[in-house]
């Protein structure tokens, strides 16, 4: 048998639709337990690298993922009919405003694809989530970045920089605000909507929205039509491993998106969790409480170790590491807390390289984190 040649003529003429497609890089990420594992034969992990609920999920998830075990030969229902009817009036919507995706990142997905084309604009901040930047490049759009304030979104800015690009379709926010964990007050948010034409549809990405209900803008879709809301099940919810999201909106932007989404991109099993853990409300107020008892441990610590940190709305923490010696690097920081079996995010892709983003976890995982942390700086100093 002969092998095939690697070399450029044998190579099909294929070219991506968009040349900023060729600038993409993966997204990275947060490394997985196993990996770790494997890398470093560590077995007792902890991951506080993905912003996950450490409470895990409610336990009327598991009961509603065991009764759909028998029917995994059968479809989904396309329609998500019973989670939507859950999510309308938890929300109080409409069935017809909701978009099921899989997981929150598939509705940013579908967003930009029913949207946004090579000769329009997207504009989002810096130091927001990183996948902002990516869609424009998918979808061969431009993609301008508004310097921050503060860590957070310039809204001012922001309204700025529309006026300034009549060609501008989507502005993504992130509400509380990945990674930096900062939040927007109502009345900034509806000031921002208020000022940008109609034509201008605003995603709003509230993804930690259970972990700061005060964030909550729901009331603006009464107001505004080119207002999306984006939110998850994978984070307080618990879901991470079965990605399921989803969209609330205008009735005609909703009905363009389920035009768009491919039609079981929820599956049974996720549609049935989802829907049991929507109904347990007091798991929701359970890891809430958890997340501000030990946010309020973690920022005692980091003041102890002189380490600064951002006032985090979510269910992690940006700390900086800046240490007056050259060989402490949040890079360096970041590689001795893999290698004792501590998983944390680095943020240098984001541009912040002196800084890492730590998942708020349960009181044990979090003093083993403060414990490593100090004997690596204890040592290196």
């Amino acid at each position: 048998m002969q092998s095939p040649q690697s070399t450029e003529s044998n190579l099909l003429p294929l070219v991506p639709a968009y040349d900023s497609i060729l600038g993409l890089m993966p997204y990275q990420t947060g490394k997985p337990v196993e990996e770790l594992t494997r890398e470093y034969g560590v077995s007792d992990v902890v991951k506080l690298a993905s912003n996950e609920n450490p409470l895990g999920c409610s336990p009327h998830v598991t009961l509603a993922i065991t009764e759909q075990l028998g029917e995994l030969a059968r479809y989904p229902d396309g329609n998500g009919y019973y989670l939507k009817q859950a999510l309308a009036d938890v929300n109080d919507v409409n069935v017809e405003q909701i978009t099921l995706g899989n997981g929150s990142s598939d509705l940013l997905y579908i967003l930009a694809s029913s949207f946004a084309g090579s000769d329009d604009a997207i504009i989002y901040s810096q130091y927001a989530f990183i996948i902002y930047p990516m869609l424009a490049k998918m979808q061969g759009a431009t993609g301008i970045e508004i310097p921050a304030s503060r860590f957070g979104h310039d809204l001012k800015a922001m309204s700025q920089a529309v006026a300034d690009n009549p060609n501008t379709k989507m502005v993504f926010i992130a509400n509380p605000n990945n990674p930096t964990g900062t939040q927007l007050a109502h009345e900034e948010l509806r000031a921002f909507v208020a000022s940008v034409p109609r034509s201008v549809l605003v995603v709003l990405d509230e993804a930690y929205i259970e972990y700061s209900p005060e964030s909550n803008n729901r009331a603006l879709l009464d107001e505004f039509d080119n207002v999306i809301i984006v939110r998850t099940f994978s984070k307080a919810y618990g879901l991470a491993g079965l990605r399921v999201g989803y969209a609330l909106s205008s009735v005609p932007v909703a009905d363009l998106l389920n035009r768009i989404r491919q039609p079981f991109n929820v599956s049974r099993v996720a549609l049935a969790a989802a829907a049991a853990a929507l109904a347990d409300q007091d798991f929701i107020e359970e890891s809430r409480l958890n997340n501000q008892e030990q946010m309020r441990w973690l920022e005692k610590q980091f003041d102890a170790l002189g380490l600064g940190f951002i006032k985090s709305h979510a269910n992690f923490i940006m700390v900086e590491i800046e240490v007056e010696m050259e060989d402490i690097t949040a890079a360096s920081i970041h590689q001795a807390l893999l290698e004792q079996g501590v998983i944390v995010r680095p943020l240098e892709g984001y541009g912040l390289p002196n800084w890492l983003r730590i998942t708020i976890g349960v009181a044990e995982d979090n003093m083993r984190l403060i414990d490593t942390l100090r004997s690596i700086l204890t040592d290196d100093l």
